[in-house]
């Protein structure tokens, strides 16, 4: 179970950082703050610049922590936010297939990332080299989760629809 949890975390969590890399940093070919700026404006955002520092931040970090397995839900949290405000402002009204720039994608991540709040993030993480991962009850997580979803849906709902 911990070297699935370790593979699967590796895959969702550095996978994700890269993605906030690009929106921060403009590495691997993202656009960086500015050009991401501008398509958060673009969706609705009058603060396009720091809507693209808090999304990217939010895959960046979240994407680190699911990465390393360190702090528990608070990585997988994160990505859950940053993936449910993608749903709901970029991919819903697209349909299910990433072809036509749809759900599967961020909901597949966002599942992934729901998976490992719950399990735990395995033997092989800092949390279980740290001794970490036994604080965190299943409110706790809950808890995490909730806030990931309530911070995703709530940065959705503040932008005025282009």
């Amino acid at each position: 179970m911990s070297l699935a949890l370790l593979v699967a975390r590796l895959i969702i969590g550095f996978g994700l950082a890269a993605h906030g890399a690009q929106k921060l940093f403009g590495w691997y070919g993202g656009y960086g703050t500015k050009g991401t700026g501008e398509f958060m404006a673009s969706l609705g955002w009058s603060a396009g610049v720091p809507m693209a520092v808090i999304a990217g931040t939010g895959e960046f970090a979240g994407g680190l922590l699911t990465g390393f397995g360190l702090f528990g839900p608070i990585g997988p949290a994160l990505i859950i936010a940053v993936m449910i405000t993608a749903v709901i402002t970029v991919h819903l009204s697209n349909g299910w297939f990433a072809t036509k720039n749809g759900v599967e994608f961020p909901l597949t991540v966002a599942a992934g990332a729901l998976v490992i709040a719950f399990t735990g993030p395995g033997r092989f993480s800092l949390d279980g080299l740290f001794g970490f991962g036994s604080g965190w009850s299943d409110q706790a997580t809950w808890l995490a989760v909730l806030a990931g979803v309530i911070g995703g849906t709530g940065a959705a709902m503040i932008r005025k629809k282009p």
